[in-house]
């Protein structure tokens, strides 16, 4: 069995962050987030990787390579004529993945645990198809399936009246049927190939649709919000298998308290306050400043007098504003020092890559 990955797309509500970085690269808990997609796919036993990215698109595969690091095989395909949809990814990626059956699973898209359940359920089912399911407050966002005696008789997407509270999470598995059914739909009323109506085609056409539902959390990282969140999560997972580790260099007046991940060439000077868990990368120095829980920190990163909390602040980022940064993205490279004095409190922003606030 093959693995797709789909890492193209514009994720316009992430701007300004993805105005200069693919969306699957940002990172969470201390790595960019498709690599938790590629570590599910291993653990699962499937080493042959397909990575779907847009036209011209250099940094997934320099930021991936060739899979080696992981004992996989990754091979690049283009998404030609831009993001058409997920059913349009399928039928690009057909030269790559063959007649096999295989799994489709969408970069930006995290989970608790392994993703091998849902292989075994397609094996052993006898299912055409196997789509993960999970229980959400606002379906309305995602595809939906109609669930009738045990059974999915349609799929919706982004319906504005639900037929259930379940959506179709980013995990499939499918057999070459799969490449009909992308064959035979028509685009949507926003111009896309829409899995949801690959799944309905399946149905109509007496195929076999199967579902397992997600027990652990899933996220879609599709908002900041959601981001954030998805962080928290990994980073709390992450602890528990991993344990702290502490490399670079913490001076004897440092206050560390909890589960704390520091990189090599890291400086924490002596009024510094980690509270864990939060995870700070390769060679920042930070120095008179408090390191709430779920702050992940990149690499080169320099922190002086400010607070981070429940934070991403990406690599050779720069903060210097005496305040407490909460909630908040920070993209590579930008600056955000104090003009003077300003109204107390936390300050929230989502700032893009190459940019200076003063504050």
């Amino acid at each position: 069995m093959k693995a797709l990955i789909a890492a193209g797309g514009k994720a316009t509500r992430l701007r300004p962050i993805t105005s200069t970085l693919n969306k699957h690269l940002i990172p969470l808990a201390g790595k960019p987030m498709i690599f938790y997609v590629i570590e599910k796919i291993v653990e699962a036993g499937i080493l042959e990787i397909g990575i779907n990215v847009n036209p011209g698109d250099a940094s997934v595969p320099d930021a991936v390579g060739d899979g080696s690091r992981w004992g996989a095989r990754v091979t690049y395909i283009e998404q030609t004529g831009g993001p058409l949809g997920l059913a349009h990814i399928v039928k690009t990626a057909r030269p790559f993945l063959g007649d096999e059956p295989f799994v489709f699973y969408l970069g930006d898209n995290i989970i608790l645990g392994s993703i091998r359940r849902f292989v075994e359920k397609f094996e052993r089912g006898g299912f055409n198809a196997v789509v993960a399911l999970s229980k959400v407050k606002d379906p309305q966002r995602f595809g939906v399936p109609e669930i009738v005696d045990g059974k999915i008789v349609r799929v919706d997407e982004k319906p504005a009246h639900p037929k259930s509270d379940f959506a179709v999470t980013g995990i499939y598995v499918y057999d070459s049927n799969v490449f009909k059914a992308a064959e035979a739909v028509r685009p949507s009323a926003r111009g896309e190939y829409e899995i949801s109506d690959v799944h309905t085609w399946l149905i109509e056409n007496g195929f076999s649709l199967g579902f397992e539902e997600i027990t652990g959390w899933w996220k879609d990282t599709g908002k900041p919000e959601d981001l954030l969140e998805g962080n928290a999560l990994l980073m709390d997972e992450t602890f528990k298998t991993v344990g702290a580790a502490i490399e670079g260099e913490v001076a004897s007046g440092a206050s560390v308290d909890g589960m704390v991940k520091i990189g090599a060439g890291t400086k924490i000077g002596a009024g510094v306050v980690l509270r864990g868990p939060c995870v700070i990368g390769r060679d920042c120095v930070i120095e008179n400043a408090t390191i709430g829980r779920y702050a992940s920190i990149g690499d080169g990163v320099t922190i002086t007098g400010t607070g981070v909390t429940n934070s991403i602040v990406m690599d050779r980022a720069r903060l210097e504003c005496g305040k407490t940064i909460a909630n908040s993205l920070i993209g590579a490279n930008v600056r955000i020092v104090s003009a003077g004095s300003s109204a107390d409190g936390s300050l929230k922003m989502i700032v893009g890559e190459n940019s200076m606030v003063e504050i």
